[in-house]
């Protein structure tokens, strides 16, 4: 059985995970209203990615017995400066999702909940994982520029995602 602080810890979390997709759904919609196809299909997968997350801890908190709460989805932006723009907010989302998981971890550390740090080991890996496709991406971004026939080669090859 889940505490309760660690039940409502992983609530609040899947609540974030809902946003986080509804986030890379909303950059997708400002993508493909300026016609970037290829980047538009790699906020679609993300957000489908986020979307399993907020599943998964949905998943875990059944298994152990306890109750889940969905709270509010506040609107994300939908208007955003640039491509580099949009990818930064990325980077800057992921930080912050690592972090939340980070305390939920910690939490569990707190509590002895080794069923939840085992748990939380995944989502941990994956933050790992976000951050480095976020950042690699902003490099990428501040070494070709918005205007460059590069962008066009990114926005071809971020399109691939999910298809190979």
């Amino acid at each position: 059985m889940l505490s309760k602080t660690i039940q409502e810890a992983i609530n609040t979390q899947i609540k974030h995970e809902f946003y986080s997709s509804y986030l890379y759904l909303s950059m997708a919609a400002y993508f493909e209203a300026n016609s970037w196809p290829g980047l538009a299909v790699w906020m679609r997968v993300q957000s489908g990615e986020e979307m399993a997350h907020a599943r998964k801890f949905f998943e875990y908190i059944v298994d152990r017995g306890g109750r889940v709460v969905l709270e509010a989805i506040d609107a994300p932006p939908s208007e955003f400066k640039s491509v580099h723009d949009v990818f930064q907010q990325v980077l800057v989302h992921e930080q912050e999702v690592t972090a939340l998981i980070n305390d939920i971890n910690a939490l569990a550390i707190k509590e002895n909940d080794y069923a939840t740090q085992a748990m939380l080991q995944w989502f941990i890996n994956e933050q790992v994982e976000e951050e480095k496709n976020a950042s690699l991406i902003v490099d990428q971004l501040k070494r070709i520029g918005e205007s460059s026939n590069s962008l066009f080669m990114l926005d071809h090859r971020l399109g691939k995602r999910g298809t190979a």
